[in-house]
Formats: structure tokens, C-alpha cells, sequence
């Protein structure tokens, strides 16, 4: 049998094990060989199957360099909820925020001692020409004058403030009990509303959707018949205008029904968004009391800033100032680090208010990550898990949540910046790059923002990591959030709307039925409705937050390719697939 005179060609079967792909590598000899140069043990030994070496110790050396040069990019790190003791991330922001509040309060602490007691008093003080300062007057006001006898109201003025005063205690009397029935009753309004949203959620869509319109289409009827029946209304507003006014409002609501009438494919899918949702929060109820008590430790925070505030106002001395007319007045002079500290105060007060907003999502984001990747076997949320999310936020975490507050905070100011810009044309250098320069920036600075949070909580890592890995995520799986940001948002605010206009409807019927306030029971049952709107818009709030936790969760494992809940992923495989992957995230949900 002849042997080839061309070049040897020979196939590899490489076998990697770990990712169990298969590929065949050719290797060829880096120079040509005759028929008697070739190496006959070599070939033996490639076809021999009872050869004792492996068959790669037989692979030529370049066919070995070129297979491991070549990187596998399919694989990516695997995600997943981090149990172990996580490491201190971005640490010099919680650096910088402990400082300026211990500065804070510092400066507060010698405000309160270093207070100046005549400032309530500068109008006692007169100007003084042979001392060139003021001092106090020696006339004091005639206080017996005016509570003698003989200034004694009349009998008639004296009834007159008894009985108001007694209307005014009768009103106050019902609005304490109106506010207090109301707060108890709202807090059995949503665990009723979360259970009914876990059970029967696309029974009570479809029934406070048209609830939605025909309450906006009775208020809009309502005032319009009101103000004409009214003579002061009908006298100030003429018929022509209100007509106008109804017709609007009418095109404005025709425009909801033809948005959500549009959009009805998208209902079903986020209907069974919400059910997911309440499943997960119903399993994770203590957070419905926690995070209210993180708001009223928040409170208790600010209460002492706020002391400090006022007595810093009383850090100066009475100073005699010269008018426009050449005469001598006094008045109160701050000393020069009052401002200074105001404006500190006053950025404290607002990254602290960000800072436990992020802390609120953070929270809730580690617990329903631990519910979420939780054993299939295991029913109930694994114990413990809201104690290891507030110890990773207010310990490991603390820095990333007082970073990602800060850009919270700075958003915020620039947004508030271009608003007051666009109202009125101040000087200043930002006002003419704020409309061009912010704008564009800010939403998805805000969207990177909110899942990086989430994202945090979930692996523990620091925010810049979480942005960049939370984009290359959303990214790499190219699902859309315009079902878990905005319609389930809206759908969510549409039902807390129904809710709260049906209750102030009856709140309005029985103080109409069972009291004489007249037009003060149209106040008390609207201040209901806000109290109303209040407590339910915090529960929706949290919800939302759910909902984007588990968007996140069912991101990752789809990246890995695993089923942590399958009831999760019958729902959000529904999830449309985004086309355009050159385009980022940030950009989609934002034409969204």
C-alpha cells in the first residue's frame, strides 16, 4: 500500500468537558515531509484505539496553542443571590456622607448654644445716635390697657366667638374621627387589595378599568352641573368658557380610552405581571410594616436638623441700618456661616431623603431575591431574609446606596433647575445647557439607576459594577420593561384612583347624612381621599418594586439558562423579545 506524498493532514476530536462542546481542530506540520520522513509511529498510534496514552498527548504542539488562544464569549459569569458575607462597597461616598452629617449636627449642636435670645426681640430695640448702636427701649407696650375692663368685648362679639369656637371644635371632633377610621380602615384596604390582586387580578382589572372612566366622566359632569347651579360660579365663570372646559376634559379622557384601547394586547400580559407580583409580596408581608418604620425613623432623623435650622437663625445681633430716607433702623444680622449652613442642612436633608429611598428598594429587592431563587420545595420566603437585607444595606452596602442617592439627588436639583428654567429666563451659565445637555441624560441615568439597585441587593457588588452588569444583562436577553415599567404602573395607579374616589364618595354620603357641616363635609371626604390615595399609592409603590425585582431575577436566570420559579417563567417568557440590540436599554424604555 502507498503512502501519500502530499502533506499529512490530521483531524483532532477535542473534547472540552466543562462546557461540553465538541470541535473538530486541523493541524498541519510546519514543514513538508517525504514518504521516508514520515513518522509511521505517529499514525499508528492516532488510529490505535487500544493505545494506553491519551490521544491529545499525540497532538502536535500548534494544534494544542491554537485551541486554548481561542476564547468561548457564549459563556458569561454566572449570577445568582450572594448568602455569603458580602465586602464593604464604595466606601469614600459613605466616608463623605458620615462627615457632612456629623458637620451637620456638629455646627447645629453650637448653633443651639451659641444663640443670640434677642432675636425674637428686635422690634423692642430703637437706634441709639450718641452710641451709634441700638439698644433697648424703655417704653414697653400698654398690655394693661388693652386687657382692661373697659376694653371688654361686647356681649353680642362674645357670643359670637363661643359659637365659633364650637363649630370649630365640632368640625375638628369629626376630622379626627374621619382621619383615624380612615388610616384603619386603609391599611384592611390593602391587604384585601393584595389578596384580591394575588387570586382574582384579571377579575379586578377588567372591573375598576370602566370604574376609571365613569368616575372621570361624573366629576367632569359633576362640576360642570355645579358651577352652573352655582350663582357666584356661573356669575365668574360664563357658560361659554365652562362649555369649553367640559369639551377638553371630555377630549382628554376620549384620549385615555383610545391609549389603553390601543395598547389591549398589552393588558392580559401585564395582568398576570401584577398576579406574579402579589404572589411574591404576599409571601414577604413583614415588609409592609418595615419599610414604614424606615420612613418614621427618617422623620426622627430630620426632627433634630430641623431644630438646628431655626435656632441657626438666631445666630447674629441687632444692627442699626441706614434707609433710603437717611434714618436709622434695626434689624437682625445673621453671621456669615448661617447661609453657609443652611445650604448644608438643606443638602443633607435631601441625599438622606434619596439615600433612604434606594435603602427602601434595596431592601426590597433582597428579599424578594431570596424568595425568588429559593428552593422549589420551599413554600414560604427563606427566614430571616428581610433582617440579611436591611444588615447588607445599612452595612456592606451602605456606600453604594449613599452614591447611588447622591446621583438621585443631583438629578433631581438639575431637574428642578430646568423646570424653573423653562418657566422664566434667570441669568445664570446652566440655564442654556440644562434644556439640551440634561434632558436626554437624565431618564436613562434614572432607569440605570433603579435596577443597578436592584442588581446591588441581589449580588452585593458595588454600584458602578451593578450599572455595567445590569446593561450587559438587559442587553445581552434584549426583553422589554415597558410591561413591568409603565403599563403595570398605570394600570396599578388606575385601580388605586377607583378605590380611593369610591371610599371619599361614601365618606361624602354619610357626613351629607349624619352631620350639619354643610360645605365643610366636601373638604373632610376630599382630605380622606388624599389620606386615602396616600397609603395606597405607598402600597403600589412597593409593588412596583416587586415587580422590577423579579424582572431582574427572571433576567438572570434566563442569562444562565435555569428555572428558579417556574410559575415566574410562564409568565415572563411572555415578555416580547426587542429586535434592535444595538440600541441600549436605557433608550428603549425611554421611547417607551
Amino acid at each position: 500500500m502507498n503512502k501519500p506524498s502530499s502533506w499529512i493532514k490530521v483531524s483532532c476530536l477535542i473534547i472540552i468537558k466543562k462546557k461540553k462542546v465538541a470541535s473538530f481542530v486541523t493541524c498541519f506540520p510546519s514543514s513538508p515531509m517525504d514518504d521516508s520522513k514520515e513518522n509511521p509511529a505517529l499514525i499508528t498510534t492516532l488510529h490505535d484505539s487500544s493505545a494506553s496514552e491519551p490521544l491529545l498527548s499525540k497532538v502536535p504542539e500548534p494544534c494544542r496553542s491554537e485551541v486554548e488562544k481561542e476564547p468561548d464569549l457564549s459563556q458569561h459569569l454566572q449570577i445568582t443571590y450572594k448568602h455569603s458575607p458580602r465586602p464593604f462597597r464604595d466606601l469614600p461616598f459613605l466616608i463623605i456622607f458620615a462627615f457632612l452629617v456629623l458637620c451637620t449636627f456638629g455646627f447645629g449642636i453650637f448653633s443651639v448654644f451659641h444663640r443670640n435670645s434677642n432675636y425674637s426681640n428686635v422690634s423692642s430695640y430703637t437706634y441709639s445716635a450718641s452710641s451709634d448702636s441700638c439698644v433697648r427701649s424703655s417704653t414697653s407696650a400698654s398690655w394693661v390697657t388693652f386687657n382692661s375692663p373697659s376694653s371688654a368685648p361686647s356681649p353680642d362679639f362674645a357670643s359670637w366667638v363661643s359659637l365659633k369656637s364650637l363649630s370649630s371644635s365640632n368640625i375638628l371632633r369629626v376630622l379626627t374621627w374621619v382621619l383615624g377610621i380612615t388610616l384603619i380602615l386603609s391599611l384592611l384596604i390593602c391587604f384585601l387589595l393584595l389578596l384580591l390582586l394575588k387570586r382574582y387580578t384579571k377579575q379586578v382589572v377588567y372591573v375598576c378599568l370602566p370604574f376609571f372612566f365613569a368616575v372621570l366622566v361624573f366629576f367632569n359632569i359633576f362640576w360642570f352641573v355645579a358651577c352652573t347651579v352655582s350663582s357666584s360660579c356661573s356669575d365668574a365663570f360664563p357658560l361659554a368658557y365652562r362649555t369649553l372646559v367640559l369639551g377638553i376634559v371630555f377630549l382628554i379622557i376620549g384620549v385615555i380610552v383610545w391609549i389603553f384601547v390601543a395598547n389591549w394586547h398589552r393588558v392580559d400580559l401585564t395582568v398576570n405581571i401584577i398576579g406574579v407580583a402579589s404572589d411574591a409580596l404576599s409571601s414577604n408581608l413583614v415588609l409592609l410594616g418595615v419599610l414604614p418604620c424606615l420612613s418614621i425613623g427618617l422623620v426622627a432623623y430630620y426632627a433634630p436638623i430641623i431644630v438646628f435650622l431655626v435656632f441657626a437663625r438666631h445666630n447674629g445681633k441687632i444692627v442699626p441700618k441706614e434707609s433710603s430716607s437717611g434714618e436709622y433702623t434695626c434689624t437682625w444680622k445673621q453671621e456669615g456661616w448661617v447661609p453657609a449652613y443652611s445650604a448644608l442642612a438643606s443638602l443633607i436633608m435631601l441625599w438622606s431623603l434619596t439615600t433612604m429611598i434606594e435603602a427602601k428598594v434595596y431592601v426590597i429587592s433582597g428579599t424578594i431575591a431570596q424568595w425568588y431563587f429559593a428552593k422549589e420545595e420551599e413554600d414560604s420566603a427563606p427566614r430571616q431574609s428581610i433582617s440579611t437585607s436591611l444588615r447588607n444595606a445599612f452595612c456592606s452596602s451602605s456606600g453604594t446606596l449613599c452614591l447611588s442617592g447622591l446621583l438621585t439627588a443631583i438629578v433631581r436639583i438639575v431637574r428642578r433647575s430646568d423646570d424653573s428654567t423653562g418657566r422664566e429666563d434667570a441669568p445664570g451659565t446652566l440655564n442654556p445647557v440644562l434644556p439640551f445637555g440634561a434632558n436626554p441624560l437624565l431618564p436613562s441615568i434614572e432607569f440605570l439607576n433603579k435596577f443597578a439597585i436592584n442588581f446591588a441587593a441581589i449580588t452585593g457588588e458595588a454600584y458602578c459594577t451593578s450599572a455595567r452588569m445590569t446593561y450587559q444583562l438587559l442587553k445581552r436577553n434584549l426583553l422589554s420593561a415597558v410591561f413591568v415599567e409603565v403599563v403595570s404602573t398605570r394600570l396599578l395607579g388606575g385601580i388605586v384612583f377607583v378605590i380611593s374616589a369610591v371610599y371619599a364618595a361614601a365618606t361624602w354620603g354619610i357626613l351629607k347624612g349624619a352631620t350639619d357641616l354643610g360645605v365643610y363635609s366636601y373638604f373632610l371626604a376630599l382630605l380622606a381621599w388624599g389620606v386615602l390615595m396616600l397609603v395606597l399609592g405607598f402600597f403600589i409603590h412597593v409593588l412596583d418594586n416587586v415587580i422590577d425585582t423579579i424582572y431582574i431575577c427572571y433576567a438572570i436566570d434566563r442569562d444562565g439558562g435555569e428555572v428558579c420559579k417556574q410559575d415566574v417563567h410562564e409568565v415572563y417568557v411572555q415578555l416580547p423579545i426587542i429586535g434592535n440590540s444595538g440600541s441600549s436599554p436605557g433608550s428603549r424604555i425611554i421611547t417607551a
